[in-house]
């Protein structure tokens, strides 16, 4: 037996915006600067997106925000939708704050010290021996990392419960005055949201995802592929073009390799719970493994409702699969998402 991923709770911020709203959002501010805005506005449409949820309303973004003023917003809500997803995922697990043994955050959107799990710590209840890791900075692959180190964690500590909580307010990182291509993709994909998973040593006889091994791939020489770049004003988004055509050229070989050192042949995977980055990336994946449109539902589905929530989208997609298949149907999944470094992480599981 193996550590296993028990249940999935999310929380998303209260204002649902429709893409419709946010494309005019954007033709306005953008087109101060840019003449020929309108060519630009399809990759609005073109997104596979309807709706995302923001702790902010849209004319909040509209004024000038210091970066104090946004990370303020950051801890403010980052505490209450960990606490949110967190006591749903008591409730609906019936675990008592007390039996966790070690809290892992991960983030990338806003800074704080103490960091956010010292408050979900406090707020939650949890036990004044506990261990806990903050994790910041792996952008997109943060939740998929956060569960891999759950995971090594647990091989040593079999008796032990590990609950990771990961929150991202992508939309506090916006830069009103930045008129670059990267910005405008990021106000076309990006959304917040937050989600709380915990998991169970070995030892634990408890129903769940059984993680059978984890893999983290870094490509050398990529650091201008995706991350922030640190302005006065803020952060600022790095997308580098070359994401689906690395995707392309390498997502084959290491996700087989991968999953051959466990002696499973990737054909053999029965679900793909995919982080999805853009619907270009979806694509880049689909050309990659030779896939079905219909193996990337699960990915599609989340980027449509809820847009790119860096970290904790590839949570949301887990959390679909769980509501939709619940446990102990047999067969593996394969769980994966890119990040800065430029890396990857993946989980291989026992469904």
């Amino acid at each position: 037996m193996m550590p296993k991923i028990v249940a999935v709770s999310t929380a998303v911020p209260e204002y649902e915006v429709h893409q419709a709203e946010i494309r005019e959002f954007a033709r306005k501010l953008f087109s101060v600067n840019i003449k020929d805005m309108d060519r630009l506005l399809p990759v609005f449409d073109n997104a596979g997106i309807d709706t995302r949820y923001f702790t902010k309303p849209l004319n909040w973004f509209e004024q000038e925000r210091t970066p104090s003023e946004k990370n303020k917003a950051y801890i403010e809500s980052s505490t209450r939708l960990g606490v949110e997803a967190a006591q749903n995922l008591f409730e609906q697990t019936s675990t008592a704050p007390k039996e966790i043994d070690y809290i892992i955050y991960v983030n990338s959107t806003g800074l704080a010290t103490p960091t956010i799990d010292a408050r979900l710590i406090n707020l939650l209840g949890l036990r004044q021996d506990i261990r806990r890791s903050p994790i910041w900075g792996l952008g997109c692959a943060g939740g998929a990392a956060g569960l891999s180190h759950a995971h090594h964690y647990l091989l040593g500590h079999p008796d032990e419960r590990v609950l990771l909580v990961s929150c991202e307010l992508c939309g506090l990182t916006f830069l009103l005055n930045d008129y670059s291509k990267s910005n405008l993709i990021a106000c076309a994909l990006f959304g917040e949201g937050a989600a709380a998973v915990p998991l169970s040593g070995a030892n634990l006889k408890q129903d769940g995802l059984e993680i059978i091994s984890t893999k983290s791939r870094f490509f050398p020489d990529s650091l201008d592929v995706m991350g922030w770049n640190v302005l006065d004003q803020g952060l600022q988004v790095i997308f580098a073009k070359r994401i689906p055509e690395i995707i392309e050229k390498c997502a084959l070989n290491d996700l087989s390799d991968f999953t051959q050192e466990s002696n499973i042949n990737l054909q053999d995977i029965d679900h793909l719970l995919f982080h999805p980055g853009g619907t270009k990336v979806i694509e880049a994946y689909q050309n990659a493994l030779n896939l079905k449109n219909s193996q990337l539902n699960l990915s599609r589905d989340i980027l449509r409702q809820y847009g790119n929530m860096s970290s904790v989208t590839v949570l949301f997609v887990l959390e679909k699969y769980i509501r939709q298949f619940g446990f102990g149907n047999g067969g593996f999944g394969l769980l994966t998402a890119l990040g800065p470094g430029f890396s990857s992480e993946s989980l291989l599981l026992r469904m």
